[in-house]
């Protein structure tokens, strides 16, 4: 098993940035891929970013070169780091953590874009 946790959410005006952090414990050195969703209100969830165990990473079109997954050799911990944010961006973010017979999700961090 494999427990997720975020950190980093807010409020920030358009434009500005955040960074959000994924802690992950439990059988870290099985997770292959970690993976960043968001889901706003009356929305359904969707994939903002990947990051696989080589590094590879992979994108929303709607986040390209705006956003930055990146994550600690030692795995435990993933961020998301989001400039330039839109009105658009706000929703609940999600961290997930992939691997064979794992698919383990976390409680979600509140991010809110407003002047």
């Amino acid at each position: 098993q494999v427990q997720l946790v975020e950190s980093g959410g807010g409020l920030v005006q358009p434009g500005g940035s955040l960074r959000l952090s994924c802690a992950a414990s439990g059988s870290i050195f099985s997770i292959s891929t970690m993976i960043w969703h968001r889901q706003a209100p009356g929305k359904q969830r969707e994939l903002v970013a990947v990051i696989n165990s080589s590094g590879t990473t992979d994108y929303a079109d709607f986040v390209k070169c705006r956003f930055t997954i990146s994550r600690e050799n030692a795995r435990t911990t993933v961020y998301l780091q989001m400039n330039s944010l839109k009105f658009e961006d706000t929703a609940v973010y999600y961290c997930r953590a992939r691997a064979i017979g794992v698919d383990s999700w976390g409680q979600g961090t509140q991010v809110t874009v407003s002047s």
